[in-house]
């Protein structure tokens, strides 16, 4: 089961297919289903419209705690089954949600393993703690931190090519800062300008 089909999410898809696993993918936005369905996982979907599943950005927006209960209880009947859960559900700028209850790891199958790859953020399961393994009700539980650190080369290149990318967008002749208050990308990055807070997040 892998449950938030971000960048990690769609990556832990095509690596269990290419292991020969039999995968269900879970997120609350619709057009993840198409991405995690082009895969070859199976997509369980939450029944909630598409404006109220993602922000304007195309990221998860946090849901009521009755919806939560709603997907704890959806996913339930699929992790009982489960060898391993890999859950990588976040909110930018708040916790994340919870959606593996120790209810539902103490009915889960002896030597099954859950990925918890928001810990982080507070975890999506109730029982993972911060860059440790954790063994409860014959589940192992993994908090897994800091993933990008376990490939540095990588993770170096990807990030100086989006920094490159980014002093290209606000430096376009190399010399000269040009900010483009309308370009979504700008928008989302800058905090303050002219001596104001523009963040709407910040602004709150």
């Amino acid at each position: 089961i892998i449950i938030g089909i971000g960048v990690a999410g769609l990556q832990a898809i095509a690596t269990a297919k290419r292991l020969g696993a039999v995968v269900t993918a879970f997120d609350t936005r619709p057009a993840a289903g198409e991405q995690a369905q082009s895969l070859g996982a199976e997509f369980v979907a939450m029944d909630v419209h598409h404006a109220e599943a993602e922000d304007k950005g195309g990221y998860a927006k946090e849901q009521s705690a009755e919806f939560y209960k709603q997907e704890q209880d959806l996913i339930r009947k699929y992790s009982k089954d489960a060898d391993i859960i890999i859950t990588t559900a976040l909110i930018p700028g708040k916790r994340a949600p919870l959606l593996i209850t120790e209810e539902m790891v103490k009915e889960m199958k002896p030597g099954s393993v859950i990925v918890d790859l928001a810990v982080e953020m507070g975890g999506n399961c109730a029982l993972s703690e911060p860059a440790k393994d954790v063994v409860k009700h014959g589940v192992t539980i993994l908090g897994v931190v800091n993933l990008p650190s376990g490939l540095p080369v990588h993770s170096s290149l990807l990030y100086a090519k989006n920094i490159l990318a980014f002093l290209n967008l606000i430096l376009p002749d190399g010399k000269t800062l040009k900010l483009d208050t309308a370009d979504e990308i700008i928008k989302g990055s800058m905090i303050t300008h002219n001596g104001e807070v523009t963040h709407p997040a910040l602004k709150k």
